[in-house]
């Protein structure tokens, strides 16, 4: 079977109960959830929370529920612990036969049925991959155009410059040195094997595993702060949101 996995917890410092915001009509979290309950590839869908309120929100939409486990639920928490739970909750405790798991994000709306189904189909035809994620093309925060604060409190280069390739071209120009891909988080399509061990995984994102096929997009976003949401709003616009429908049968 493929389960769609959506993880979300209360007690969000940066931005409070971000996950149950409303944006264009709906909580934060209904883009992700509504997404994976309208792809045609996922039979089952879950959501792992603490949340009273992002609980009403899933039975109301008749999802299944499991209860997120205090230890992972604190601010130190990781959500790739999270993901590694729900899976052996549902594996263990539910004894479902997961081919693969839609991992999701309550505060990350930006993606579509149809992502969801192109990564299962991805990984069907290409056994030897890990994973399939949407990753957010961003230009303008390359590695050669990021800085850091240093001890004299002045700008310097996140990566010193003489550790690029001698011959790499470095010059005001975004697009000079290639695109750059952030893996935005708003989709991972999962195997199993890369939650049942993820030191096997590539850091800061372990759940994705060492072999990731990129679902190009733009805009991706998964919302921290409260500046963030235009962005998000924004994204969900060109993709033919709006308050009264989604661009998808429901």
């Amino acid at each position: 079977m493929i389960a769609a996995l959506l993880i979300g917890r209360q007690g969000s410092i940066g931005f409070p109960r971000k996950n149950t915001y409303p944006v264009m009509g709906r909580a934060l979290m209904e883009y992700p959830l509504l997404a994976a309950m309208c792809a045609k590839e996922v039979d089952e869908v879950y959501i792992s929370t603490d949340s009273p309120d992002i609980i009403r929100i899933g039975e109301k939409q008749g999802v299944n529920i499991i209860k997120r486990p205090a230890y992972l639920c604190t601010k130190e928490a990781h959500g790739e612990d999270a993901f590694v739970h729900g899976y052996k909750y549902i594996r263990d405790e539910l004894k479902k036969d997961i081919e693969m798991i839609v991992l999701l994000h309550c505060n990350a709306p930006c993606v579509l049925p149809e992502q969801i189904d192109e990564g299962v189909r991805i990984l069907r035809q290409h056994p030897e991959y890990d994973s399939a994620v949407t990753a957010s093309k961003y230009n303008m925060y390359s590695t050669v155009r990021a800085r850091k604060i240093g001890e004299d409190g002045l700008l310097h280069p996140f990566i010193p410059f003489e550790l690029y390739p001698e011959d790499m071209q470095i010059s005001c120009d975004r697009d000079e040195q290639g695109d750059t891909y952030f893996a935005d988080v708003c989709l991972s399509v999962v195997r199993p094997r890369c939650l049942e061990d993820l030191n096997y995984g590539i850091l800061p994102q372990r759940w994705m595993g060492q072999k990731i096929y990129p679902i190009k997009q733009w805009g991706g976003v998964d919302v921290d702060y409260e500046w963030q949401m235009p962005l998000a709003e924004t994204w969900l616009k060109m993709h033919g949101f709006t308050e009264d429908s989604v661009p998808y049968a429901k």
